[in-house]
């Protein structure tokens, strides 16, 4: 052995000896693929989960965490944010005109604050659909880069529009994703890849904010045009529809998630069971803005019209879930909604849902929207080490998980403690 081989060889020995191991134990374990464990522990190797075993002697040298007190779920994924949408709260000042009117290189540091929130309502990852100037982008690279502390971020960068409103003389459009036609459609799907986004999204319909109309925008060849792009590139297509009509197209087209949608017919539903096509429905997104309404200057009339459609909105999550339709969880977090991410599993257990189910939306079925089935949304040899510690138990309250997280590891580092302040 030459003497360059035999130093390769050491130091690889000492990376093997200093490896980060960390020896995890839970009085109880949910483990994502349909196993509860007692008396476990979970054995993590720098940011992989080696194997989950009964719990007795920790390997030599590990660093052992006492979580018996605590209950052991996946790191959860919410399948629908908006990262970059940050509000300071100023007096005088409304989230949506200060963000229009902020840098996005600013946004980008601010939202900082929107990433630690998630991580500490236990969210290990987000799917966030739609950001300006790609600065979800930016966010997904610090954060993977370690530069930043936050979630990880699967990114759409901008969302595919239709034209809103007329030319003005000396105006120009942003260069962003309003496409008319399906050339149009194919020139920005094919640059939001050259972008690097993770995944293509399409507003299909209007609605946001206060306004639910949900008219119909882009036709199903512009949607069949956008799905099959974003297929042939490896990407997924998530479709934004407030209305019925929107999501009709959209599972005709072949998207992959539905955002939103309400009023939904029997055939749609029916068709996105067949299809295995995603409902993330954000019932709890317009729970937020009735409650925060002063934050947003909104009137009693649009409360009360925000209130008639979460109803709706219930009402076609019930029959899907009923109808076998798999669900993902998505809040739709905006502004001061960060932190309360996971308040839509008690909008599913409401539409029919055991605690189980709603459980696996925001953890087996999250993953596998992502495409990351074999590597998140599951406690299990090889996954990524991204686990929840709670205090109580989910099966018997999701309750539990929405307000008693009270540990985060993401990726094996520990990112959220309050299991000092339990004691």
């Amino acid at each position: 052995m030459t003497k360059t081989a035999l130093a390769l060889a050491l130091i690889a020995l000492a990376c093997q000896a200093t490896a980060a191991t960390q020896y995890i134990r839970f009085g109880k374990l949910i483990d994502g693929q349909g196993k509860v464990w007692t008396n476990v522990a979970v054995v993590v190797e720098n940011d992989r989960i080696r194997n989950v075993q009964p719990d007795a002697a920790p390997p030599s040298g590990a660093e052992v965490i006492d979580l018996r007190r605590y209950t052991g779920i996946p790191g959860m994924i919410d399948a629908h944010t908006h990262m970059t949408y940050y509000w300071d709260q100023t007096a005088g000042t409304s989230p949506w005109a200060q963000s229009d009117e902020r840098q996005s290189s600013v946004t980008v540091f601010l939202a900082q604050e929107n990433a630690r929130k998630t991580l500490e309502a236990g969210v290990t990852s987000v799917r966030d659909l739609g950001s300006s100037e790609y600065a979800d982008v930016a966010m997904r690279d610090l954060i993977n880069r370690g530069a930043m502390v936050g979630p990880r971020m699967f990114v759409a960068g901008y969302g595919l529009s239709v034209t809103d409103r007329p030319a003005r003389p000396g105006f120009a459009f942003p260069p962003g994703g309003t496409a008319d036609g399906v050339a149009e459609v194919l020139r920005v799907v094919r640059q939001q890849v050259a972008a690097h986004v993770d995944v293509i999204k399409m507003y299909g319909s209007t609605g946001s904010d206060q306004d639910v109309t949900g008219y119909q925008t882009f036709t199903f060849d512009e949607m069949k045009a956008a799905a099959d792009a974003a297929h042939g590139f490896g990407r997924k297509l998530a479709v934004h529809s407030y209305g019925p009509d929107g999501a009709r197209d959209a599972v005709r087209a072949g998207a992959d998630s539905i955002e939103h949608a309400t009023d939904m017919d029997d055939q749609t539903i029916a068709e996105m069971a067949r299809r295995g096509t995603f409902y993330v429905p954000t019932i709890d997104h317009n729970r937020y803005y009735v409650e925060y309404r002063q934050q947003f200057n909104y009137s009693e009339e649009v409360a009360a019209r925000l209130n008639d459609y979460i109803q709706r909105n219930l009402e076609t999550a019930r029959r899907a879930h009923k109808a076998g339709v798999r669900f993902a969880m998505g809040s739709d977090a905006v502004f001061t909604m960060f932190g309360q991410n996971t308040r839509e599993l008690d909008w599913f257990v409401k539409a029919g849902m055991t605690p189980v189910q709603a459980l696996a939306a925001a953890t087996t079925n999250g993953a596998a929207l992502l495409g990351m089935e074999k590597s998140l949304g599951a406690v299990a040899s090889g996954y990524f080490a991204d686990i929840v510690a709670v205090d109580g138990d989910p099966l018997a309250d999701i309750g539990v998980v929405i307000r008693n997280v009270c540990w985060v590891m993401k990726g094996g580092q520990v990112v959220v403690d309050r299991t000092s302040a339990a004691k």
